[in-house]
């Protein structure tokens, strides 16, 4: 009985992957291609926050700690 139960989840997975299929048109693929599209990589954006406030020498208006660049933060 078991056996039976996941061989018919597995077929509906499947049916339902195979559903999931799209085409898209070529006048479509320039909204596919947007860049306000794209996911933000946090960890990337984070390290190059990080440096351009340590080359810049202050910080703020990003959620950091405010402070000039003499070291007494």
């Amino acid at each position: 009985m078991k056996k039976r139960i996941n061989y018919i989840v597995l077929i509906l997975l499947i049916i339902m992957s195979l559903n999931s299929c799209a085409t898209v048109k070529p006048y479509e693929k320039m909204n596919i291609n947007d860049p306000d599209m794209k996911l933000a990589d946090r960890k990337s954006k984070k390290f190059h926050t990080a440096c351009q406030v340590y080359r810049e020498g202050a910080s703020g208006g990003n959620g950091g700690k405010t402070g000039g660049g003499c070291g007494c933060n």
